[in-house]
């Protein structure tokens, strides 16, 4: 005869009971589309979807916590300099963001996000590759054009066409690049040789800024609005071609690293607070987490990136890992969202930084 009785072991191991729930506990809701729903308010239900949408959520809430930073939330410390002991100084220093982007990054459209960052002072420090230079400066010459990721390499190269992803770049941008990049050079190593000034990478990319005279320039607003930008992989890339040719032709020119990895240090080291949003990974994301380790680490971390930490590599490593070399303060406000920026860091944009706050 059949057995009625569910076995106790059987019974025990589905029905376990669970501890009692913290009063704390968030429970997991996704957007209510019964309702109106603002884009703030979409983008705040990111919180409670679970997965990288609560990754993308809680990068919004650091990056709001960034921007409202003041000494001025600070207690006042028994040796704090007489500078910033005064009431109006300490309300207006606030937190210094330090923005890494992959080159990449300004061919796709999200330079016009960058743009509106810089343009409006929300960022205190650039940080990039050669291309996230070189493609800026490019797109004011000719355009960048969608594509496809599957067109075939060979054909693209016979018709002169670079691909850069699902984006292709007529040659012939590279080429206007050089018309208008080596008078330039040309100018800078005359001025380098009558004073003797050594021009370092962050002075050639605020010079170039200044050449360009052209507002739809990342780089025309942070010459305009005093923004540095790094790069330290600056030959790496069409920028590096135009100077060797140059090398040839009119030889002499010198960009000093040491310098800027001095200055970027420094504006690490002196910040009260620091913050950084790092899109990408590779050179970009660990020169800034570097900076970081002078002042024994950040005290704001939004990573986005696709890479995965598997392989040991700088690119997909988690906060965590940079808390363990000194690069992320120990107890600080980190996230890594694992997505492509494309997606998603114009919406982190749009909830934080073009919520009409004022500029930074």
């Amino acid at each position: 005869m059949t057995s009625r009785i569910v076995p106790a072991g059987a019974s025990a191991a589905v029905l376990q009971p669970s501890e009692p729930i913290s009063e704390n506990a968030v429970p997991v809701r996704g957007p209510d589309f019964e309702e109106p729903l603002s884009l703030l308010q979409f983008l705040q239900s990111y919180e409670r979807i679970g997965f990288q949408a609560n990754s993308l959520g809680k990068a919004i809430d650091i990056v709001n916590r960034m921007r409202k930073w003041r000494l001025s939330d600070e207690p006042l410390a028994e040796d704090e300099s007489d500078y910033h002991s005064s009431p109006d100084i300490r309300a207006q220093t606030r937190c210094n963001i330090f923005l890494g982007y992959t080159s990449n990054l300004i061919s796709s459209g999200l330079r016009e996000v960058i743009l509106y960052l810089v343009k409006h002072n929300h960022v205190a420090v650039l940080v990039t590759t050669a291309g996230g230079i070189e493609e800026d400066f490019i797109k004011c010459l000719g355009k960048t054009y969608l594509a496809d990721f599957n067109l075939d390499g060979a054909d693209l190269r016979r018709r002169g066409m670079n691909r850069i992803g699902n984006l292709v770049v007529p040659n012939d941008n590279y080429c206007k690049f050089e018309d208008w990049l080596t008078p330039i050079l040309d100018t800078m190593l005359a001025e380098q040789k009558a004073t003797g000034k050594v021009w370092t990478p962050s002075s050639f990319i605020r010079r170039l800024g200044k050449e360009i005279n052209n507002e739809e320039s990342v780089y025309y607003w942070a010459y305009k609005n005093d923004i540095p930008v790094f790069c330290p992989a600056l030959t790496d890339g069409s920028i590096g071609d135009m100077i060797y040719f140059h090398s040839f032709r009119n030889p002499g020119l010198v960009l000093d690293i040491v310098q800027d990895i001095r200055d970027l240090n420094e504006r690490s080291r002196t910040s009260r607070k620091a913050g950084m949003i790092i899109l990408g990974g590779g050179v970009c994301k660990h020169q800034i987490a570097n900076a970081m380790l002078i002042r024994n680490g950040a005290d704001y971390s939004v990573f986005i990136n696709t890479g995965q930490e598997f392989d040991g590599s700088d690119s997909g490593a988690r906060p965590d890992e940079a808390v363990s070399w000194g690069k992320i303060r120990a107890g600080a406000e980190a996230v890594k969202v694992y997505a492509d920026a494309t997606l998603v860091f114009p919406m982190l944009v749009a909830a934080t930084f073009a919520q009409g706050a004022e500029s930074s």
